[in-house]
């Protein structure tokens, strides 16, 4: 299982997996999910929610998904999420094997959702958006090849 590939995954949905319970938040998240097919946002619920427990006793962790969830282009709150749940999954096999077993069920989704988070524009003058966390809004125009996260 690839750290880097779940967390991309969890991303564009943790601003409402962190407020999961509130209505308003479940249906934005519902609706972000259904832009990539039926299943991302019940995919992400089902992961965060075995994610969730260890994530929270850990305030680190916790701090890294929050300042995730508010900036989804944030390095090194990615770099640290990514370190924590890496932490948190070699030492408990039964949640590794669970949250493998997750990511493998629907990989289709998972993976639709990854390649429009980690794309790579190559040309000139690309005007490059941020479609994640900021109402997508444009950051600025690339000379040559851009790389979104």
């Amino acid at each position: 299982m690839d750290i880097v590939t779940l967390t991309t995954f969890l991303t564009p949905f943790l601003p409402y997996l962190l407020k999961v319970g509130e209505k308003a938040a479940e249906e934005t998240g519902k609706k972000l999910g259904e832009g990539f097919g039926a299943n991302a946002w019940e995919k992400a619920k089902a992961l965060w929610t075995k994610l969730q427990p260890k994530v929270e006793a850990k305030p680190m962790a916790k701090g890294a998904a929050e300042e995730l969830a508010n900036s989804p282009n944030d390095v090194d709150a990615k770099e640290t999420l990514q370190k924590q749940l890496k932490k948190f999954l070699d030492e408990d096999k039964n949640l590794y094997a669970e949250i493998a077993r997750l990511m493998q069920e629907d990989s289709e989704a998972i993976s639709q959702v990854v390649n429009t988070f980690n794309q790579t524009i190559s040309g000139d003058d690309n005007v490059v958006q941020n479609i994640a966390g900021d109402g997508n809004k444009a950051i600025g125009r690339v000379g040559g090849d851009a790389t979104i996260n």
